[in-house]
């Protein structure tokens, strides 16, 4: 029980396909507990992600319908169905990684994923997450808020929620370089989404965040 007591869990908002710093972060914890019950913040990397293009960092937005409000919880932000949002984040991910190293190692699957229809944006964030873990080889406990806290006071638990925001993510200067499919157009790109390590790096990318 004791070793249990140490455990160091860290708090955070779910994801779209978070970035490095994310996982950075993660892999120096024990485990992991997504806010469930906070409300909904728009601008954030909750819907959002960046990947690289041959013009620098492209974004990828999932489309929401309640979520514009800032007062939904966020279990209850719905997705918007109406335009066909996943093909085309599929679509520009097809075009941004076809010539990258593991792409056609990964593409079958992924696209697969993209296929899948989800109402709510936490399912989706959660498919995305499980589905970049089991690629890289990370099994990581997870659990999810039963209530909001605005405060906690458990010294071992790191409450990350809203740290990570669009904007600032290129701050971070502890993370690996590797070699991406435009760096000879628009240099490095820090910090993108856990997706450019992965097909950029395949097998190492767990080996590299650590």
């Amino acid at each position: 029980m004791a070793a249990d007591a140490n455990r160091k869990t860290l708090l955070i908002e779910s994801q779209y396909f978070p970035n490095l710093f994310f996982y950075k972060t993660l892999i120096n914890h024990d485990e992991l507990l997504i806010e469930k019950y906070e409300h909904y913040q728009k601008l954030s990397f909750r819907n959002r992600c960046y990947i690289a293009g041959p013009n620098g960092s492209i974004l990828l937005s999932v489309p929401l319908s309640r979520g514009k409000n800032q007062r939904t919880v966020m279990k209850d932000v719905k997705i918007s169905n109406e335009e066909n949002w996943q093909a085309q984040h599929w679509k520009t991910l097809v075009s941004a990684y076809r010539r990258s190293p593991w792409f056609e190692y990964y593409e079958e699957e992924l696209g697969q994923l993209y296929e899948r229809p989800f109402e709510y944006l936490m399912d989706w964030n959660e498919a995305c997450f499980e589905w970049a873990n089991k690629t890289i080889g990370l099994s990581f406990p997870t659990t999810y808020t039963t209530e909001y806290s605005k405060q906690y006071t458990d010294a071992n638990l790191t409450d990350a929620r809203d740290l990570m925001v669009p904007g600032t993510e290129n701050a971070k200067t502890d993370l690996v370089e590797y070699t991406q499919v435009f760096q000879d157009r628009v240099g490095f790109l820090p910090n993108l989404s856990i997706l450019d390590l992965i097909f950029c790096e395949g097998k190492r990318t767990l080996a590299l965040l650590k």
